[in-house]
């Protein structure tokens, strides 16, 4: 049943315009800086968009000039491992990496524990927080291991939020989810 799920919602998005994407992105990411969460953290992970995902490459580069540190996800493919990996600069200090996914050109990997706020990726997203992702259980490893007051935030299209996305017990839910249209707390709706 996920997987059919996974399926449906990625086909969707793909079918989302250029022109959608970036309206709504950038709607997405001013609703994000206006989070006290975001403008305290001093640290911030972010994903690196791919494959029509709401866009953050705007985010990385605003929160540099702000002189706030980024990190972004490295796959460890044979360990199925997220590995931070900071950069100074956005998109100049990357490379075609895993999964056709940027990369940093040169890994210099910061402990998940330093990470104050971390922007997840996900096909698709319930109220509650719980994501479907894309089916490695790399976030999922990953998360396990942030401090227990490090702030997850989920960027989603209006269309990736649904009403049941069948979490299992490993799943690690999300603290706030920004869509286009909206900003949901997780953490008031369990």
């Amino acid at each position: 049943m996920k997987n059919k799920l996974r399926e449906k919602i990625k086909k969707q998005r793909m079918e989302m315009s250029k022109e959608g994407i970036v309206k709504k992105s950038e709607n997405i990411k001013k609703t994000l800086l206006t989070l006290s969460q975001f403008q305290d953290a001093n640290l911030i992970m972010s994903y690196i968009h791919f494959r029509n995902e709401v866009e953050t490459g705007k985010i990385m580069t605003t929160a540099l000039q702000m002189g706030k540190r980024v990190v972004v996800p490295v796959c460890e493919v044979k360990t199925k491992k997220l590995i931070p990996a900071e950069i100074k600069s956005y998109p100049e200090d990357l490379q075609c990496g895993a999964y056709g996914i940027m990369e940093p050109c040169e890994i210099k990997p910061v402990r998940p524990e330093e990470i104050d706020l971390v922007l997840v990726p996900g096909v698709a997203f319930d109220v509650n927080g719980n994501r479907l992702g894309y089916g490695a259980g790399y976030y999922d490893r990953f998360l396990a291991r942030l401090r227990s007051d490090a702030t997850t935030i989920a960027l989603a299209f209006e269309m990736q939020i649904l009403d049941n996305v069948f979490p299992e017990e490993h799943d690690v839910p999300m603290d706030y989810i920004i869509t286009e249209e909206r900003l949901i707390n997780c953490q008031k709706n369990n």
